[in-house]
């Protein structure tokens, strides 16, 4: 089990790249979540099978048909198990937006 979080820039918001990404995790068995960031990126953490978390991280690097990816930072952090298992979710953007 691994976890990876991801911090994608470019034009990121307003292409269904949350959407896209939950179902995309969903396909791979990948736990986790995703969410705009006030500064225009998406955040998002994977966990699970390696295979699968790293074709995860491939994705974002493309994203959704009408997103432009400029930049992926990637994190390797500990896995976290429960917190993660159930599921992929769309979190709201920190501090009150959307």
């Amino acid at each position: 089990m691994v976890r990876k979080r991801v911090i994608v820039s470019g034009r990121v918001q307003g292409v269904f790249f949350r959407d896209s990404c939950r179902s995309a995790a969903l396909e791979q068995g990948v736990s986790g979540w995703v969410r705009n960031l006030p500064g225009g990126e998406v955040e998002a953490v994977f966990e699970g099978d390696e295979g699968a978390v790293a074709r995860m991280v491939r994705w974002v690097h493309g994203g959704p048909p009408a997103a432009a990816v400029l930049g992926v930072e990637v994190y390797e952090e500990p896995a976290a198990g429960p917190e993660t298992s159930g599921g992929f979710e769309v979190r709201p953007t920190p501090y009150g937006g959307d």
